[in-house]
């Protein structure tokens, strides 16, 4: 990846051979939510902000760029996220509650900097699926997830579960719920997805068994195994929580029997913009720093648009896989030729070598040197024009 010195902090460029790496992994990509039966969708980079802030989640609106639109006056957004987009095109075109299954490709804006990656420009492609409240949806969208990570070459990837509605109904428990208002459920989310338990012990204290459950969500992580601990933990919990338990649990020997993965729980993974409401995932490998992809269930996030219907979905940033993967050295070079004969000879082994599939460079001039990236060179040796 290559960045021009004058792009402002967090803006990158893909030059060659890594803008051409990036192509064909879209496409790859877009080809694989085709064949499972995804549409595939072109959603504007702007649109009014108010179409772009979906769900409760204040994280969305500080990273959304918001600028005075000069002809209407309003206030437009680039978009930080795809799949407020998606929910907004299936609000908007859906006719019936029959189930839809929505994909797309493209850039996203942050407003800041993303601490993991300070990049403020991610290139993602992802896969919704509306109007299903059937566990076989995330099922079905975590496969495609898995599948789409091994076309991109990602070997042995470790699969993270976890359920948002765990911290939902606990928070909803507190016996001072009502005090803790918008802002402290705020404060409270990003204090336990930085897992950090003195920052929960100041919000919500210790007095209480609500209390102290929170405080030990955190900790609450490890293989499948740890499902057992958690009901232990949170055997004092609202009854919902122990269902949501056991659709973590489901998930995960589902997924299990299906591929070869490694697979850990997280009961306190709360990642994304805050909209999602049932069970989460994530992907990473020891190769990246962060994750690679991540989805979940994010059901009637669309009621801004008229339209609650149930969804499930994931997204992945398609230059983040692209950066250890190594391009291979594809160039031909052809050197140059002036006489009408050995030009016709060459512009043979030129045309054979493209037809089949070889990048050729024709030089121009005969002073034109060998590029270092080359595989083969079209070159007369003893009279004779060949590939060697």
């Amino acid at each position: 990846m290559n960045t021009y010195s004058n792009l402002p902090e967090g803006v990158e460029e893909l030059l060659y051979p890594q803008s051409r790496e990036f192509e064909l992994l879209r496409r790859k990509i877009l080809d694989a939510f085709h064949s499972w039966g995804f549409e595939y969708i072109e959603p504007p980079i702007i649109e009014y902000l108010d179409a772009l802030l979906v769900g409760n989640g204040k994280d969305l609106q500080l990273q959304t760029f918001q600028i005075v639109d000069q002809l209407s006056g309003k206030q437009i957004g680039v978009r930080a996220d795809l799949t407020s987009q998606a929910v907004r095109v299936d609000a908007h075109t859906s006719k019936d509650e029959r189930v839809r299954r929505l994909c797309y490709a493209g850039p996203v804006v942050y407003a800041n900097p993303i601490a993991d990656s300070g990049s403020r420009i991610q290139h993602k492609a992802g896969a919704e699926i509306f109007g299903s409240t059937s566990r076989e949806a995330d099922k079905e969208v975590i496969s495609l997830m898995l599948e789409t990570l091994t076309l991109a070459g990602i070997d042995k990837p470790v699969l993270l579960l976890g359920h948002v509605g765990v911290f939902h109904e606990l928070v909803s428990a507190l016996p001072k719920y009502a005090e803790v208002g918008a802002d402290g459920k705020r404060k409270l989310f990003q204090a336990i997805q930085r897992k950090s338990k003195t920052d929960i012990e100041t919000l919500v204290g210790t007095d209480g068994a609500i209390e102290e459950m929170l405080v030990n969500l955190p900790g609450l992580m490890g293989d499948v195994s740890v499902i057992l601990e958690a009901r232990k933990a949170l055997a004092k919990a609202p009854s919902r929580v122990h269902g949501f338990l056991n659709e973590i649990e489901d998930l995960a020997n589902a997924i299990a029997k299906k591929n070869s993965i490694e697979l850990k729980i997280d009961i306190a993974e709360l990642s994304g913009f805050g909209y999602h409401t049932g069970p989460v995932f994530a992907v990473y490998h020891p190769r990246h720093g962060k994750a690679l992809a991540r989805g979940g269930r994010y059901d009637g996030v669309g009621f801004q648009f008229g339209v609650e219907r149930p969804a499930t979905g994931f997204d992945l940033d398609l230059k983040q896989i692209l950066i250890d993967k190594k391009s291979p050295a594809d160039l031909v070079f052809a050197h140059f030729a002036s006489n009408p004969a050995e030009l016709l000879k060459r512009d043979l082994l030129i045309k054979k070598a493209r037809q089949d599939g070889k990048r050729v460079q024709v030089a121009l001039s005969s002073e034109e040197t060998v590029p270092d990236e080359f595989e083969a060179q079209i070159c007369r040796i003893n009279g004779d024009w060949k590939v060697v």
